[in-house]
Formats: structure tokens, sequence, C-alpha cells
């Protein structure tokens, strides 16, 4: 009998360079948010990919990056945490970005790890490809890498072959989830993801990344849908007025399109309540840091 593979792989890179993407691409649903601001992915979602000879579990890391204030040092910790339990590593870089001093930044943390560490060449669509080889050559004269994959995480380009490269190198292990599981956070914070995705999305830069939501309350009504209770929390009143929208307009909006993805991720109908919180300069206070789910995870 052929042995059965398993490892934990984390997914590392400078904020935008479609890490959620990858992750969502490789899992085939929905848990990672993506959003073209910077710096959506708050905790470690970690992604489970089944297959009957391997299970490789992904850990989505927040953008590595300076912090400015409390949250960004959580953030901060919380990707580098993850690189010292992995079985591997992808640095994440965009073909279509020089090389800037994030990257190296990161590449000096990298030259730490145990973990074999892959470079993953990101949107190769968006570049010639003689552009390539001149941004291998740049990367591999930084720090050797086990292996150089190029992909298009949005078109689905050579993802199998990445794949194929890391099961081959997984060491023999048990299958930790179940076929069927494809992460292992608890649904209501998928659930808070996905509301504050469409919020990121439907404000745009009028609301800033001051945005944390949290779900109250998940539970069957008498008429068999779930129904989700969940606060959005802000910093400032103005930010809760764009929310809000004249009439109520923009948060029935961000209702409805948070409700669809939160179907297709229960497989059931949902009945969603929101509402709009201000709790000022949250982002820099511990307490409610720890209130709205952002714990540091010992290891």
């Amino acid at each position: 009998m052929l042995e059965h593979k398993s490892g934990f792989v984390a997914i590392v890179g400078r904020p935008n360079v479609g890490k959620s993407t990858l992750l969502n691409r490789i899992v085939g649903q929905k848990i990672a948010i993506m959003s073209d601001k910077a710096q959506t992915t708050r905790n470690k979602i970690q992604g489970v990919y089944t297959t009957p000879e391997a299970q490789l579990i992904f850990i989505d890391t927040p953008g590595i990056h300076k912090p400015k204030h409390r949250l960004g040092d959580f953030m901060v910790e919380s990707a580098y945490s993850a690189l010292r339990e992995v079985d591997a590593v992808l640095f994440m870089i965009s073909a279509d970005q020089k090389r800037g001093r994030g990257d190296d930044f990161i590449i000096e943390r990298l030259k730490n790890v145990q973990s074999p560490v892959y470079l993953i060449i990101n949107k190769i669509d968006k570049v010639h490809p003689d552009e390539l080889l001149g941004i291998i050559e740049d990367y591999s004269a930084q720090m050797p890498f086990a292996q150089v994959v190029p992909i298009s995480a949005t078109e689905g380009n050579n993802v199998d072959r990445l794949m194929e490269v890391l099961i081959a190198e997984m060491p023999e292990g048990p299958q930790y989830f179940p076929d069927d599981q494809v992460t292992d956070h608890p649904e209501y914070f998928i659930v808070s993801e996905l509301i504050r995705e469409k919020v990121l999305f439907l404000t745009r830069d009028e609301v800033p990344h001051s945005v944390a939501v949290v779900v109250d309350s998940m539970k069957r009504n008498e008429n068999d849908k779930i129904q989700i209770q969940a606060t959005i929390i802000v910093e400032r009143d103005s930010q809760k007025g764009i929310i809000i929208g004249k009439g109520g307009k923009m948060l029935k909006e961000i209702g409805t399109k948070a409700r669809k993805d939160i179907e297709n991720l229960l497989g059931d109908k949902v009945f969603l309540e929101l509402w709009v919180k201000v709790q000022k300069d949250w982002r820099d206070k511990r307490v409610y840091l720890q209130d709205f789910g952002y714990r540091k995870e010992e290891y």
C-alpha cells in the first residue's frame, strides 16, 4: 500500500500578491477573503486540500509589512509564528512588481527558516514570458530556493504542477481533517470575514481598514433558516454613516452580497441581520483586539 503524506504549508509574501486567491484556487471554495485593498487577511486562515494519497494544510499568513499600530504588530507576529511549524513555505511574489524593500525584508527572515522555501511567481499572465528568467535570476541571487514555480492563481495556470511538487516533498503522515473539511476555522469566523470583504469591496477607499466584524449569534430559527446576527465595528461616526448609507441602502447591499456567499459556504438558507457600531481607536486597544478575535496563538 502507498504511504499517506501530510503536511503544513505556509504562504507568505507582501500584501496583495495573490496569496488568498491561490488558497481559494487550491481548496476550491471561498474561505480567504479577496480584495484589491492590501492587508485584508488578519488571522491565519487554514485551507485543507485532500486527495486519497495526501492532505496538505495551508496557512495563509497576513501580508508581512512594517507595522504601524498594535493590530499591525499582531499581524506581522502572526505571519512569523506560522513559519516555525510548517513543512514547506511558499514565498509568493508578483511577476508584475519589481523586487522591493518589502520583499527583501521577508527574504532576510526566510533565510533563518529550517523548512524548504519555494519561490512562487504569481500573475505570470501579466508579463511577457521572456521577463520570467530575469525575475528568477534576481530572486535566486538573494537566497537559494527549493524550487521556483511560476503560476497564475487567477487563471489557474501551473497550480496543478505546484501541488505535485508540494505533495512529493511532504513527509509521511496521517489525515488530520475529514475529506470534506476545507478549513479548521469555526464557521462564524469565515462568516465574519465574508461580511468584512463586502464592506471593503462596496465602500472602496471611503472606509479604511479600521473595520472589524463580530458574529454575535448563529442559530436556526423556526423557519429552518440559519439566523445570523453580526456587528460591523468602525472607528469613527463618519465611517458608520458611509456603511449605513442613505436610507440604509449601503448596509442593505452589504448584507445581500454577504448573505449569498454565506449561503454558498453553509449550503443553507440564511437570514442575516447587521448592525454598525463605533468603537474609537479599537486597533490600538489590546482589550478590543482580543474581543474581535485577534488573539495571539502560541507555538
